[in-house]
């Protein structure tokens, strides 16, 4: 199947597209008009993520994030059968509850290079092309997860914390050189999925908070951080803090959608 796309139409790539949050933002992308190059490990939760997807085309493909060779092939299929990729939202994420003193160093990596090793080899290899057009957008679904780590969760917490640092680098080395190039942060929270709680949100809710954010191009997005709908102010000194409290003006803080 080609499926290849006008010039300059977007076309989005979602890691972990095959349950949870991947596939609520697959979904909302399809439902926007937005093609889909949907990738998983998993075979069957992908297809069924095709099947809920309308109003696009959603094409599945099968690979591990944390095997370079392997990622790298399959974004070459994508642009052969779908165009150059526009925007990347890098959300594969695997959350292992193991005490770390129970688990074998290897176990602890695993985690990582999905986590992050998966968003380091899918970015570098969307780059490939978002260089040469000097546009694209990426968002990295990120947590509080190394702020305030959680008994059993480790390696999750690791990941995810350098998964933000790991957003932060790519500004530094992009951002002059490619303004075109947006990458920004997005923690959409406590989810209702099989790495959430019964209690959290619907994943439909967040993923319509997420997709909003990935088609804005601002440039003054770059480097922003959101907590679910509403962007995180920038670290400041505390002279900064005062001068802004005494002014009663801060930076503006852009919001995403409606509230859940």
């Amino acid at each position: 199947m080609r499926m290849m796309k006008k010039e300059n139409a977007p076309l989005a790539i979602v890691t972990g597209a095959g349950t949870g949050l991947g596939r609520a933002m697959t979904v909302e992308l399809a439902i926007r008009g937005i093609p889909v190059a949907a990738i998983s490990r998993n075979p069957a939760d992908l297809q069924r993520t095709v099947d809920l997807a309308v109003g696009a085309m959603v094409v599945p493909f099968r690979v591990d994030v944390s095997e370079t060779r392997a990622v790298l092939d399959t974004f070459a299929a994508i642009r052969q059968q779908m165009g150059d990729p526009t925007i990347l939202i890098n959300n594969a994420a695997v959350h292992p509850h193991r005490d770390f003193l129970a688990s074998q160093p290897g176990e602890f990596m695993e985690c990582v290079s999905i986590n992050l090793g998966g968003a380091v080899n899918c970015t570098h290899a969307a780059l490939q092309s978002m260089i040469r057009t000097g546009e694209g957008r990426i968002v990295n679904i990120g947590s509080f997860a190394d702020i305030a780590p959680q008994p059993m969760a480790g390696a999750y917490s690791v990941s995810k914390g350098a998964l933000r640092i790991f957003s932060r680098t790519l500004v530094a080395d992009l951002g002059d050189r490619f303004p075109g190039i947006v990458v920004s942060t997005w923690m959409p929270g406590i989810l209702a999925t099989r790495m959430g709680l019964v209690t959290g949100l619907d994943p439909a809710i967040a993923a319509r908070w997420g997709v909003e954010l990935a088609l804005s191009n601002d440039a003054g997005l770059n480097g922003a951080v959101f907590e679910q709908n509403v962007q995180l102010p920038e670290a400041r000194s505390l002279k900064r803090r005062i001068l802004e409290k005494l002014l009663r003006r801060g930076p503006p803080l852009r919001r995403l959608g409606l509230e859940a």
